[in-house]
């Protein structure tokens, strides 16, 4: 019998280690252009006050440049429109280079001399996304580190009055905190950039501190919306290669009524379209041309400072983020599009997708017909994607949603520009999110069994024995079914919506196969607590073989010198 349980949890345990390498393998490969510096990088730091600089010992504050540029700017003698960036969780300084060059070579074409001031902020490359003790004092040094930046500026006739912020990961949350702080003067930044930044909630919450620093963001950001509404602010999310921080948690949350706030995923950016992890974000060629052209547009050419006219930003950050029209910013353009061609057709197919689900499609083509696009429309979030197809290919098209569909809005959107006789097909539907919540159940089963075994015997029982006993799917999948069907009705809905409970993610019982996924999440679940527990005996055994000839020559070495 006990063989036949482990060969059962061994083949539960195979089809998982299946699921886990198409989620931690099956994404696209990395389509970003790597950003490169033409001359040598240089970070001069910029001194601050005494104060702020006991206070803070372990950060800094410094000048991205190169070549002539950085010569130029050695007196700090500035004339540029003063950009900041901010490092995320043990990020370092120095990852503002891609933005800093750029924006330079760009500037060498540029007339009238108009520039970018590059500043970095070194955060001492603290984990603050695993302790949020540090986030509120890099948000008080930020607010002392764009005064001092902004004192740099006082020798010119028209200094600039505010500075735009970039931030990653964490910088970005850390630049929307500014706005708690009770002495920040809100006229100092009123542009904010985020790339991957969890503004919804932290990824792992795991100390108070951090907690109570989100809510504080949240609240103020929240309550105080009307005030806010002329800082404008932009968060992009990686997409479906960052599986660090999931693009649904990039969304800003704020008033849907707010124009001044947009939220979207890097697939989605005209001349972008491509999917970055949680790093290349930052490096990104094509995502980093797009900020800085958005830079340059946001320019008042009088003042050769950033605009403070917020139609004005937010109708360049929709040029170059959201809908290019391949023209010039202020050009007119006709609204009526044309498909050429008698090959083209437009497919039309619309995708039933639930939060953490993947469409794969299938495309074959003959060596005579055109390139194909494709491209997958999510109406309630910015996260549309564009796939492009040489001839002759088989493509497998990857949709995978951050956020989950709101009530009332229709369904995601395939469009196939392809030849009439292109064959698609779907093939995967992935819930693999769903596996670790049926794990947690599992335990909570299994420590259930535990807790009637001591209290029989007094003795506790062999963790993979009581996992094996404790399968027991009537207790979970039953009552998930229940659920289900009394959350198809609108009355129990309005009952759950009153109490504030979370809505459920997962498949509904609409269609009849999607019934056999909850036993199979379970069995899945089962199957890694089985596994991780006889793991975990195996681990405690070898750290007790090496620890043990330490302790016993650690207490003969007390007991002689006794």
């Amino acid at each position: 019998m006990k063989l036949a349980t482990v060969a059962f949890y061994g083949f539960a345990l195979g089809l998982l280690a299946v699921g886990l390498r198409e989620l931690l393998t099956g994404f696209e490969e990395n389509r970003c252009s790597m950003t490169y510096m033409f001359e040598y990088p240089e970070y001069r730091r910029v001194a601050l006050p005494r104060r702020v600089a006991r206070l803070y010992p372990a950060y800094g504050l410094y000048l991205y440049g190169e070549g002539l540029y950085a010569q130029e700017t050695r007196a700090l003698k500035l004339t540029g429109a003063p950009v900041l960036f901010l490092p995320g969780n043990a990020g370092s300084y120095k990852q503002a280079r891609s933005l800093g060059s750029v924006a330079l070579r760009k500037a060498e074409n540029m007339e009238g001399g108009l520039h970018f001031n590059v500043f970095t902020v070194d955060f001492n490359e603290e984990l603050v996304a695993l302790y949020g003790g540090s986030l509120l004092r890099q948000t008080h040094f930020l607010h002392e580190s764009i005064k001092a930046i902004l004192r740099l500026y006082k020798h010119l006739k028209t200094p600039p009055q505010s500075v735009v912020l970039v931030g990653h990961s964490m910088g970005g949350v850390v630049a929307r905190a500014l706005y708690t702080l009770p002495r920040f003067n809100t006229n100092l930044v009123s542009l904010i950039i985020t790339q991957a930044s969890p503004h919804l909630a932290p990824v792992l919450a795991l100390d108070p501190y951090l907690l109570d620093f989100y809510s504080a963001v949240r609240q103020k950001w929240v309550n105080q919306a009307n005030k806010l509404r002329n800082v404008t602010v932009l968060s992009v999310g990686g997409g479906y290669r960052d599986y660090q921080v999931r693009s649904g948690l990039t969304s800003l949350p704020c008033p849907p009524g707010d124009s001044n706030k947009l939220s979207l995923v890097a697939t989605a950016v005209p001349r972008t379209w491509v999917s970055t992890d949680h790093l290349s974000i930052v490096w990104c060629k094509e995502l980093v041309l797009a900020t800085v052209r958005a830079f340059f547009d946001l320019i008042n050419p009088e003042t050769r400072q950033f605009t403070d006219n917020p139609e004005k930003k937010i109708s360049v950050l929709n040029h170059h983020f959201i809908r290019h029209p391949v023209r010039m910013l202020g050009d007119t353009q006709d609204t009526s599009i044309s498909i050429l061609g008698r090959r083209e057709t437009l497919y039309h197919a619309e995708a039933g997708i639930n939060r953490g689900d993947r469409l794969h499609y299938q495309c074959k083509v003959h060596k005579d017909r055109l390139p194909n696009v494709y491209r997958i429309n999510v109406p309630w979030f910015r996260e549309d994607s564009l796939t492009t197809a040489s001839v002759p290919s088989v493509t497998e098209i990857s949709g995978m949603l951050h956020t989950r569909r709101p009530d009332n809005t229709s369904g995601v959107l395939l469009q196939l520009h392809t030849a009439p006789n292109c064959q698609y097909k779907k093939a995967l539907r992935f819930c693999g999110p769903m596996v670790p919540v049926y794990t947690a159940v599992t335990l909570l089963l299994a420590c259930g069994g535990q807790l009637s075994t001591i209290l029989k015997s007094g003795r506790a029982a062999d963790m993979s024995q009581v996992v094996g006993k404790g399968l027991q799917p009537h207790k979970v999948n039953l009552p998930v079914y229940v659920l289900h069907i009394l959350l198809s009705c609108s009355s129990f809905q309005e009952v759950w919506s009153v109490l504030r409970l979370p809505l459920m993610d997962g498949v509904t019982p609409v269609e009849e196969w999607p019934l056999l996924l909850s036993p199979l999440f379970y069995i899945f679940g089962a199957a890694v607590a089985y596994w991780g527990s006889t793991l975990l005996r195996l681990i405690m055994r070898l750290v007790s073989l090496i620890l043990a000839p330490l302790h016993r020559y650690g207490w003969t070495f007390k007991h002689q010198s006794m």
